[in-house]
């Protein structure tokens, strides 16, 4: 699971499992799916850090995704798609996916409450790409992708970074040097592999957050990047007003 404020809490493809048809409504109506994800987030940000300031509750920043989360913002997401189709073409049928969608946010925010909001007591947020350069090693020739993740102190793992990509000569290898360490973050880890979804972890242990990684071969096996870090526990949010 990420934190809210490692960007959007769903993708485009949890919007188009929820709307089969989704795609081809914005590819008509030249809606671009990316631009609505941002603008969900970022008003499901105003909402919810309205709510934890109304409980005294904590900062946004400690909020991790939960399933409900994730489908308040993919709702809400699909809303405001289906509300801009609609103001394109005022089609009804636009209007009544718009108000379908309108109704399921409004049923994940109320188990949102329910269940509570997902915090992290240290968050460690995605790491920013890796700065990876070229070395002597006895890697094949070849492309590698390359990824990283912070740390806490308690071995708590954030999102690992986009992953980068590099091209090796024959007998080459490479330096991964991480970015500065935000507030919190004790060490880092670094995977790599023959495509993004073949990274294995690289290095033992947890690494100085000031210090490079050097690779000369990619083992045959390891662990995968996580999917973020997990909630410590549930706060209790007050009860929600409904919108419109």
């Amino acid at each position: 699971m990420a934190l809210f404020t490692d960007g959007p809490a769903s993708a485009i493809e949890d919007l188009a499992a929820q709307d089969s048809q989704l795609l081809n409504v914005a590819s008509a109506e030249g809606i671009d799916l990316t631009a609505k994800l941002a603008l969900a987030q970022e008003t499901v940000g105003i909402e919810l850090e309205g709510l934890l300031r109304e409980c005294s509750g904590p900062e946004l920043r400690r909020v991790v995704v939960t399933p409900a989360l994730r489908l308040w913002h993919t709702y809400r997401t699909l809303e405001t798609v289906y509300q801009d189709a609609y103001f394109n073409q005022l089609n009804d049928r636009y209007s009544g996916k718009r108000d379908q969608f309108r109704e399921l946010g409004m049923w994940a925010r109320e188990r949102l409450r329910q269940t509570g909001v997902g915090l992290a007591r240290h968050p460690v947020p995605r790491s920013s790409t890796p700065d990876v350069q070229q070395s002597s090693g006895s890697l094949p020739e070849g492309t590698y992708f390359v990824t990283m993740s912070w740390v806490n102190g308690a071995g708590e793992e954030g999102c690992a970074a986009i992953p980068m990509s590099v091209t090796m000569p024959s007998g080459g290898g490479f330096l991964v040097v991480p970015p500065a360490a935000p507030e919190g973050v004790v060490g880092w880890n670094v995977y790599a592999g023959n495509s993004p979804d073949g990274m294995t972890q690289l290095n033992p242990y947890a690494l100085n957050p000031f210090a490079p990684w050097r690779q000369t071969e990619i083992p045959a096996s390891g662990t995968a990047p996580g999917d973020g870090q997990k909630p410590n526990y549930l706060h209790p949010l007050p009860r929600m007003l409904q919108r419109g």
